[in-house]
């Protein structure tokens, strides 16, 4: 009988020890956060339609030459219009 209870409450000790090394601690362990504005797809297609706008423009004004330049204009303007999103986004949602 007691050697049954011994063995019992070694047990539950095992146990007790086991299960407080294989829970993390809530400090220790950060959530990651996520930039919603950054991403591949999203700077594609920001760059893209800024290509698209830039190009139909330069066409308008000066032909096939003005479409290159306004092309790669909007390129430029849309890369800018990104980089800016992503900037904005990190500081209105500040960690800390």
């Amino acid at each position: 009988m007691n050697r049954n209870r011994l063995l019992r409450m070694m047990l539950v000790l095992l146990l007790m020890f086991s299960f407080a090394w294989s829970v993390p601690v809530a400090g220790s362990q950060r959530r990651r956060y996520r930039n919603a504005e950054a991403g591949k797809k999203k700077a594609a297609k920001r760059i893209g339609i800024g290509t698209a706008i830039g190009a139909g423009a330069g066409a308008l004004i000066g032909g096939k030459k003005g479409a290159l330049i306004g092309a790669g204009a909007g390129a430029g303007a849309g890369t800018v219009y990104h980089y800016h999103k992503k900037r904005q986004y990190r500081r209105r949602y500040r960690r800390g």
